[in-house]
């Protein structure tokens, strides 16, 4: 079979033929368990409060700078948001849940929802000060792409302003792939923003997969918890073994 592009009739380039294509499911509110984390539907009652005392240790309010909502400064009004969200659909909101405390402290969700393109975003994220640069922030990300990729999407996507170099920092380390930016995309809190857009696909999915798997074994951390190695070593690793001829 040729790897060359298809062609129609008048001969024109065409994109591959997908003649088993079926869209995915929707992601449905359900548990992702993973080692140092879960990733649970958004519930107001149970996570509210947790996420707001997490969400206070941040006294500088830099995680809200880039995302189009907060800070809150009043529980009342931050349950309130909460509340809106766990009802919404598109965007999917989700509670990322410290497995040693029991505590939320962070949420994500997925947006863009297309079935029929095969396409999901993730978004809306926020890493409380307990939840930032830990490895149950990696696990978030990764039990959330681990899913979208199980119910067959093609696409998962990541994008943020272009100014938030911490996002485009995480994006290249969890394995997105920059495309670039869209100019005056949006306005948000009184500004314009240029959007950075980032995406893993279907077949890039395997060899991330894969050295996500090595990074959050047991045995990449030592007594410590601290890593033994990178997840950016892991994946050039995995590239390099998946690059390799076979032998005979």
């Amino acid at each position: 079979m040729s790897n060359g592009p298809q062609h129609d009739e008048p001969g024109q380039p065409i994109g591959p033929a997908l003649p088993s294509w079926q869209p995915p499911a929707r992601p449905a509110q359900r548990l992702l368990q993973g080692r140092f984390c879960s990733v649970e539907p958004l519930d107001v009652a149970r996570h509210a409060r947790a996420l707001f005392d997490a969400n206070g240790q941040d006294l500088e309010h830099r995680m809200w700078t880039y995302l189009t909502y907060g800070p809150f400064t009043d529980f009342d009004a931050y349950e309130s948001w909460l509340t809106g969200c766990a009802a919404s659909t598109d965007p999917l909101f989700q509670a990322f849940v410290d497995r040693r405390s029991g505590n939320a402290v962070g949420v994500g969700t997925f947006m863009r929802i297309d079935p029929p393109a095969g396409t999901i975003e993730v978004g809306y994220i926020a890493m409380s000060p307990v939840l930032q640069r830990s490895p149950a922030a990696t696990e978030a990300m990764y039990l959330m792409m681990r899913h979208a990729f199980e119910l067959g999407y093609r696409r998962y996507e990541w994008k943020c302003d272009a100014l938030n170099a911490r996002s485009r920092r995480a994006a290249a380390r969890l394995g997105f792939v920059f495309e670039g930016v869209f100019r005056q995309a949006t306005v948000y809190k009184g500004r314009s923003r240029d959007t950075a857009w980032y995406s893993v696909i279907d077949s890039e999915w395997p060899r991330l997969r894969e050295a996500f798997e090595r990074w959050l074994d047991r045995d990449n951390f030592d007594a410590a918890g601290l890593q033994r190695s990178s997840l950016g070593e892991l994946r050039r690793l995995q590239c390099k073994a998946d690059d390799r001829p076979g032998e005979d």
